[in-house]
């Protein structure tokens, strides 16, 4: 059996959501996979855990380079600490009351340079040929056991600021819900990102409620028109599309009942298991694939050496597959998606 060797501390360390804090009590850390584990237990890992977390599947400097060239981008923006490398993705915290965080942020930014920066970023040739990248691509294919598969030419490449909005508490179908197919989301850390440093962290044991939140969703949708049904900002949902700002409290609404025993994380009212959040220090060439149900949010960027956060979210079908045509499209704002 392959391993990883990792050092980490034990626990995390508390973490922030858009609202609130989580204590490290209530965390723990994502659970971390080689690259030549058999690919029947990386297919297991998915199916139990919701989640696989592999390390260094891609190589450093590719990802590097991509972040190098994005930054080198924005930097006229002002986004920059003045002088610093932009490979290093140094926050110019003298701009934070115009600084945005990138798509799923909220409204768009301020100026239209933000505006057209971010638009242009997922159309550069740099991006374009990392999403192409064999390592990435071959992995997808084996662990599926797809012939060819498709990604969605809308993906998400988006950075996150040190102190700005998170990305809020969701499930990835929300966003998808225009196709039937299964499809896997490959989220790629660009660069290292720290615990504390705006990174994604999942909810465990979370497909099964996610399954059944979309149930709910579902049948509280049925008298609305099939183009209403399958948006993520129906009158049914919240503004963004999310489920909750705050992961603390979510993950306090949503513990696991069990009906024979009492788990030792029971605080004893019987309101059952607290569900972690899982965490991890990711480094450049890590990609976590997740479950279209999957739970999860983002740790507010707290980053102590005051990094931006970029990453890129990517969903693969099976070629041939049902999947939602909306996103068939590069993203640009106000898509509605």
């Amino acid at each position: 059996m392959a391993t990883v060797t990792m050092t980490v501390e034990s626990p995390p360390v508390a973490v922030g959501s858009n609202q609130g804090k989580i204590a490290s009590q209530h965390l723990g850390w994502l659970r971390p996979t080689a690259r030549d584990t058999p690919l029947e237990e990386m297919r297991e890992r998915l199916r139990q855990d919701g989640y696989l977390f592999v390390k260094n599947l891609i190589p450093r400097k590719d990802v590097l380079r991509v972040r190098k060239d994005y930054f080198q981008r924005y930097a006229p923006t002002g986004i920059l600490e003045p002088g610093s490398d932009p490979e290093a993705g140094v926050f110019n915290g003298g701009e934070a009351a115009s600084a945005h965080g990138g798509i799923g942020a909220g409204e768009l930014p301020p100026t239209d340079l933000q505006v057209q920066t971010m638009t242009d970023a997922h159309k550069t040739p740099e991006y374009l040929a990392f999403l192409e990248h064999a390592d990435l691509r071959g992995f997808v294919r084996a662990l599926m056991g797809w012939d060819r598969e498709v990604l969605l030419r809308r993906t998400m490449l988006r950075h996150n600021v040190p102190g700005g909005l998170s990305t809020a508490v969701h499930y990835d179908k929300l966003f998808l819900r225009g196709g039937e197919a299964y499809f896997l989301t490959a989220w790629v850390p660009i660069g290292d990102i720290s615990q504390t440093g705006g990174g994604l962290m999942y909810l465990s044991d979370s497909t099964s409620l996610g399954r059944s939140i979309e149930d709910d969703f579902t049948q509280r949708a049925a008298q609305l028109t099939p183009e209403e049904r399958v948006s993520a900002f129906n009158v049914n949902m919240e503004k963004y599309g999310q489920l909750s700002q705050n992961a603390a409290e979510f993950g306090d609404a949503h513990r696991i009942h069990r009906v024979h025993r009492r788990h030792e994380d029971d605080d004893g009212s019987g309101s059952g298991d607290l569900r972690r959040w899982l965490v991890a220090d990711y480094e450049a060439g890590d990609v976590v694939f997740h479950d279209p149900y999957m739970i999860h949010t983002s740790t507010r960027n707290e980053d102590a050496a005051r990094r931006i956060r970029l990453s890129t979210d990517l969903r693969f079908y099976r070629e041939g597959s049902d999947l939602d045509a909306r996103w068939m499209k590069f993203w640009t704002p106000g898509d509605g998606l």
